[in-house]
């Protein structure tokens, strides 16, 4: 499979969890599943340091993006039975921050996602690092909410993660394209304030 110079892997959140995770999950074309794999392959990453990631991404995560890093993830042994997953690796960990936040596609929550660090060492004494990783679960279509649906019934056999490195640069998906056709630039508030500009609907993934 050839690509040309300068293709980029740009998904959405909705597009990651909407149409990869759940061809993942519900299964497909065999050449469809051949395709996914090869941009983002099941791997336990929890096996692996995040640094050691880059080096069994998918074959073609050379010509997507050298920035980020997809991988679906199985359900560990650990959850199946009902426990809590286990995020250690040789070197250090994996600690979620925040709370999940809800995918949403058409007012419906399609999915959640988390935010995790690594940190290096065991805890308490962990050391903080640049590695973070983002993991959607999505939502099972057959309990598909609406957006007032605190708790939607997740599904669990896979799920999605990106891994990248924190920079106070922009990275690649920060400057993900927003459509085909070029903006037209806005002109400056009339009253000179401060007033926001909407927030984009296509904005980029961000962590």
């Amino acid at each position: 499979m050839v690509f040309p110079p300068g293709y980029r892997f740009f998904p959405t959140e909705e597009e990651l969890i909407s149409f990869y995770l759940h061809h993942k999950l519900d299964g497909g074309s065999e050449e469809l599943n051949q395709v996914i794999n090869k941009i983002i392959p099941v791997r336990d990453i929890y096996e692996h340091d995040p640094w050691d990631l880059p080096q069994i991404s998918g074959d073609l995560n050379p010509i997507k993006d050298p920035e980020q890093w997809f991988f679906f993830i199985p359900r560990q042994e650990s959850e199946a039975r009902g426990g809590r997953p286990k995020r250690l690796t040789n070197t250090g960990y994996w600690k979620a921050t925040g709370s999940p936040g809800s995918v949403f596609s058409n007012n419906r929550s399609i999915g959640l996602k988390r935010t995790m660090v690594f940190y290096s060492g065991r805890a308490p004494n962990g050391r903080k690092t640049e590695w973070k990783m983002n993991e959607y679960k999505a939502v099972d279509q057959g309990e598909a909410s609406s957006s007032t649906r605190a708790n939607p019934k997740l599904r669990h056999e896979y799920s999605l993660c990106r891994v990248y490195k924190s920079s106070k640069c922009l990275r690649s998906f920060d400057r993900r394209p927003v459509g085909l056709e070029v903006a037209e630039p806005r002109a400056p508030p009339a009253s000179g304030g401060n007033e926001l500009a909407a927030p984009d609907q296509n904005h980029p993934i961000s962590g």
